[in-house]
């Protein structure tokens, strides 16, 4: 009765359900295994049922952040990405606000507030109002000065989320701005990073090249960062692109990436007139290669965050049996261990007074011996047994309120959010006063939740496999490249800038290098 979802929640797993048996049909009927999970979370306490599922804890669509300075042709590229105009664009800063671009009904470009993305688990910054509210210090702003949210009915979209930052100039929003990046390099699959070719030397920048490239350099997930070069239109006159190109890169390679190859790009509708036809073919080459490349990126994480998703599920069910249960149990024993301890010391003290007070009122401990204490109890029956009472009830208070103290000692040290849940939650729930404190087992965690989670193992292999036939059955060669082929990809994108620039300079300056 109480392990099943309110409904709130259940009408968004419906609704999560139905949009992906729109846009993802690989990952139809996954949202039932994760309503299983959910029921065994509420059953453990891990999860309020009128509020969380552990479908609310994962991004569903592949999302592709594109991040940089203003007026780096992050929108520009946005639209030519996607082939409408959804982003505005211009040389100075146009947009404050993040952007979530997502696949529509409408072939129109609609705009919602930034409460639709804070409301809606379905989409990154589920419930980040309050993580707004903290880092901007209250100062009345919302979710709506920082977030906004965009769809429109365009292939490209179909299956994946697109995010554009604003540009990362000093102004008033600047902290919160940068704290949200940090959030959304952690859910994004691919991030692309513009930096604008019209300023040639990079030092100007430090600061934003610190924030962007230094904080991830030591994450494992460090290579999904792609840097891009935009309007490399603008260097054609001095036809010196390597050498911008090898600039920006021992930037970053001094902030700790090692990866440092930037792809060059500019738009044929916003570039400046290139006098020279054999540069501008260089150029034209260079930035169509490239911009290949990027695509196929994009199109890469959509397997793999399936991938991913499937993997979450599987994550969860084996967290809460080799974690959060034992932890659980672990908690316990220390609960149990120091109520006994407390009870044994208090109850003892008190038993001692009584005795004392009685012995007192008998004049010594021969009435105790010798029947006249049994006769006098015997003559005052009610008394005698109000005095009981009131004993088992001063002994029953001590121990339910050494219950209570221990129990908030010992769920300080569990925490609060994780992704199998509040593992604090699910201890309290062990420590209500009707339930025994020798109970082993976790409440909602015995060998009927076991088989449960053994189960889901099961499924998850099933729709691993059903994810398998999909991608390989495909004839998309990016579609089904295989984890080598995805290695490959990498391995590429780490190759020296000098490398790629290379096509772009001319076979008169390659000799003359050489």
């Amino acid at each position: 009765m109480f392990n099943r979802p309110g409904n709130r929640v259940n009408q968004q797993l419906a609704l999560l359900s139905d949009r992906l048996s729109e846009e993802n049909p690989a990952l139809e009927g996954i949202v039932d295994p994760f309503r299983m999970l959910d029921r065994i979370g509420y059953g453990a306490g891990l999860l309020d049922p009128e509020e969380d599922s552990y479908a609310f804890t994962i991004s569903w669509w592949p999302m592709i952040a594109v991040l940089g300075t203003f007026s780096a042709g992050k929108s520009t590229f946005i639209n030519d990405y996607i082939g409408k105009e959804v982003q505005r664009s211009g040389s100075q800063a146009v947009d404050d606000r993040f952007t979530v671009i997502s696949y529509g009904s409408s072939e129109k470009v609609k705009e919602l507030p930034g409460l639709a993305l804070d409301g809606d688990p379905r989409f990154p910054f589920y419930r980040v109002s309050h993580e707004i509210e903290r880092l901007s210090d209250g100062g009345g702003r919302t979710v709506d000065h920082f977030l906004a949210m965009k769809t429109v009915r365009a292939d490209r979209l179909r299956g994946r989320i697109l995010i554009d930052s604003p540009g990362f100039d000093a102004d008033e929003q600047r902290a919160t701005i940068l704290q949200l990046t940090d959030h959304i390099i952690d859910l994004s699959d691919l991030v692309l990073v513009f930096f604008d070719a019209r300023h040639p030397e990079p030092g100007a920048m430090r600061d934003t090249l610190e924030h962007l490239v230094n904080r991830v350099a030591a994450r494992n997930d460090f290579t999904k960062l792609v840097f891009v070069l935009n309007m490399i239109d603008t260097t054609w006159r001095e036809d010196n692109l390597e050498e911008v190109v090898s600039a920006w890169q021992r930037a970053v390679v001094r902030q700790g990436n090692a990866t440092g190859r930037f792809y060059c790009l500019y738009n044929k509708g916003a570039a400046v007139e290139i006098g020279d036809d054999k540069v501008r073919t260089r150029y034209e080459h260079k930035a169509s290669r490239d911009r290949e490349e990027i695509h196929a990126k994009i199109a890469e994480i959509s397997s793999s965050r399936s991938y991913r998703i499937v993997g979450a599920m599987q994550a969860i069910a084996e967290s809460i049996e080799m974690d959060v249960r034992p932890a659980l149990q672990s908690a316990m024993a220390r609960w149990r261990r120091n109520v006994v301890r407390a009870d044994v010391v208090l109850m003892a003290i008190v038993l001692a007074l009584v005795v004392w007070g009685a012995q007192a009122l008998t004049g010594g401990f021969a009435p105790w011996f010798d029947g006249t204490m049994l006769e006098t109890v015997g003559d005052r029956p009610v008394i005698s047994v109000l005095a009981v009472v009131l004993l088992l009830v001063v002994l029953a208070g001590i121990h339910f309120i050494n219950r209570g103290w221990v129990a908030r000692r010992v769920a300080r040290s569990l925490p609060e959010e994780s992704s199998s849940g509040n593992w604090r939650a699910a201890f309290r729930k062990n420590t209500v006063f009707w339930r025994s404190i020798f109970r082993r087992s976790p409440v909602g965690l015995g060998r009927r939740s076991l088989r449960q989670l053994h189960d889901l193992r099961d499924q998850v292999e099933g729709f691993v496999q059903r994810l398998n036939n999909q991608f390989m059955d495909e004839e998309a060669p990016v579609a089904g490249m295989t984890a080598s082929g995805a290695r490959g990809s990498v391995g590429e994108a780490e190759q020296p800038a000098r490398e790629e620039a290379g096509d772009a300079v001319g076979p008169e300056e390659q000799r003359s290098q050489g």
